[in-house]
């Protein structure tokens, strides 16, 4: 266990420290800089004084040489000032994160507690009209885009009916819409994949061994076929958990969400490479960090998965 714990943080090291290198490259390589975007906004600067701020920010260093300066000041605990919020980068991350954990943690509780039984429900009855209306329902969803959904729903419930508002943040009923628009997204997406290795599942030996001892249908299905069923639907969790601190910018911005997704576009869009790496590094730490639960999990469902050998 100790050296699969070793091999993978080195692992997750290097894949960091790529990626804030790829990130900061390709930031730096977008036209314009945050200089040009002051001057557009007020003529009065002069070239001087221009010149003057690219050297003060570092701005006319090699690119190589300003992430080197970057990352040495991110190794001291200093995330950088966002140019475009006028606040220590910490401070705008937090309160946006925690928007988005509300609304990515929401929709996925309430789309998992859809789609497993409903997955269950098409496995066990495969073939039959139930099995038919479940797909059916699933390629629906999965072939509305979400920003399609997200206007139909907008259309329905705020602006026909009134129910709900359009968007904004200022109640918990603000959440209902971005939420609904995630979990039927969702929804259509996990019921396929449990449904799919619920019956694999519900064809292996173990489960016909535990049917000829006597035990009852819902307990081979719920405690016996279902673990193993599982380890599928939990490989797309650990690539989907880094998306609960990224969040969905379609979403977001239809809703005027203020979250992870609408602050990473507005940054790499402003030019504001502190605010932009920090959050896709967090995005990509909580995507190894599921990916590496998803692993202990395999261990845990399927008795025969070891996390130590090759």
């Amino acid at each position: 266990m100790a050296g699969f714990l070793v091999r993978r943080l080195l692992q997750s090291l290097a894949v960091l420290i790529v990626m804030s290198f790829v990130v900061h490259g390709l930031i730096g390589l977008m036209p314009g800089d945050p200089i040009d975007l002051m001057i557009s906004g007020n003529p009065r600067l002069t070239a001087a004084d221009a010149q003057h701020l690219r050297t003060l920010y570092g701005l006319d260093l090699p690119i190589w040489q300003r992430y080197l300066n970057w990352l040495a000041a991110l190794l001291h605990g200093d995330l950088g000032y966002s140019r475009l919020y006028h606040q220590p980068v910490t401070e705008v991350l937090l309160p946006r994160l925690g928007n988005t954990l509300i609304l990515m943690g929401t929709s996925l509780v309430l789309a998992l507690a859809v789609a497993v039984p409903a997955g269950v429900l098409a496995a066990r009855k495969a073939g039959s009209a139930i099995d038919t209306l479940i797909n059916l329902a699933c390629f629906t969803g999965i072939s509305l885009p979400p920003f399609w959904l997200a206007l139909v729903l907008m259309m329905v419930f705020a602006v026909e009916l009134g129910w709900l508002p359009a968007g904004g943040m200022g109640s918990p009923a603000h959440l209902v819409l971005p939420v609904a628009t995630l979990t039927i997204a969702g929804i259509a997406g996990y019921t396929r994949y449990v449904r799919s290795a619920m019956r694999e599942a519900l064809h292996r030996d173990h489960i016909r061994t535990a049917r000829a001892k006597g035990l009852s249908e819902s307990r081979v299905v719920w405690c016996h076929a279902l673990p193993g069923a599982l380890i599928p639907v939990v490989t797309i969790l650990g690539m989907e958990f880094g998306n609960l601190f990224s969040g969905a910018m379609i979403t977001e911005t239809m809703f005027a969400w203020q979250g992870m997704g609408k602050l990473i576009y507005d940054s790499i869009m402003g030019n504001d490479t502190n605010v932009a790496l920090i959050a896709l590094l967090l995005a990509t730490a909580m995507t190894l960090l599921g990916n590496f639960l998803a692993d202990l999990a395999y261990a845990e469902l399927d008795p025969r998965i070891r996390l130590e050998g090759g």
